[in-house]
Formats: C-alpha cells, sequence, structure tokens
C-alpha cells in the first residue's frame, strides 16, 4: 500500500499516526519530492470513484495563486491531470492507494470504515 503524503502537513502527520498505531504497512512517499505522475494521478481516479476535482488541494497556497477554483470547471480531464501531475502541492494529501482502494484525503471515519479501529482489513 502506498502512503503519499507531505510529512510537514499536520493532515499528512495525524494519517501516518493512523496506520502507524494499527501497525497497517505502507510505504511512504513524500509528495514534494516524488510528484504523483500524470497515469497514476488517473489510475488513481478510477480506482477511488471520486471526481478528478477532489484530488486537488482546494485550501493550498498554490491552488489560490492559480486561481484554480475559478478555472477548474472550464478544463477538461486531461489539463487537470497535467496541472496535478507538475506540482504536488495542488494534489490533496495524504492519498492512500492500496490493489483495490484509494482514499484521498484524511477523514478518520472514512479510514476506520476501510481498516476497523484496530487495524486489519476493515
Amino acid at each position: 500500500m502506498l502512503f503519499v503524503c507531505y510529512p510537514k502537513c499536520t493532515t499528512c502527520q495525524k494519517a501516518r499516526a493512523f496506520l502507524e498505531e494499527r501497525a497497517i504497512p505502507y510505504e511512504f512517499r513524500d509528495i514534494k519530492l516524488d510528484n504523483p505522475k500524470k497515469e497514476e494521478l488517473r489510475e488513481w481516479q478510477h480506482r477511488s470513484g471520486l471526481p478528478l476535482k477532489r484530488f486537488f488541494n482546494t485550501s493550498g497556497l498554490q491552488y489560490k495563486a492559480l486561481g484554480l477554483k475559478d478555472r477548474l470547471p472550464g478544463m477538461d480531464e486531461e489539463e487537470q491531470l497535467d496541472l496535478l501531475a507538475a506540482d504536488g502541492m495542488l494534489v490533496k494529501r495524504p492519498i492512500l492507494a492500496g490493489e483495490d482502494f484509494v482514499l484521498v484525503g484524511f477523514k478518520p471515519a472514512e479510514w476506520e470504515a476501510r481498516f476497523g479501529k484496530n487495524g486489519g482489513n476493515g
């Protein structure tokens, strides 16, 4: 399972603690040093069942600086994927990608539904 995050992000730190408290194994990846590639993002979006806009870090400085709130609705999926693949700080984090699921952002109830309160497969 791949855990993609920004180590300085407090939400990512909480998500990592969630995994470690439950002894859930994962591969760590720093999104700032190793940004998700376009094909990875496309695959994750497919597996998650979420709209692509949910993969954007809407509270991030870069998102706001680029005026993406107004620009995204006029962009096609390829343009959006190109943007996400170009800058890891535009990507919502953390991302937890398993073989048959992808969780975007850290919502404890959602993660507990997947893993249970004590870990395992939930």
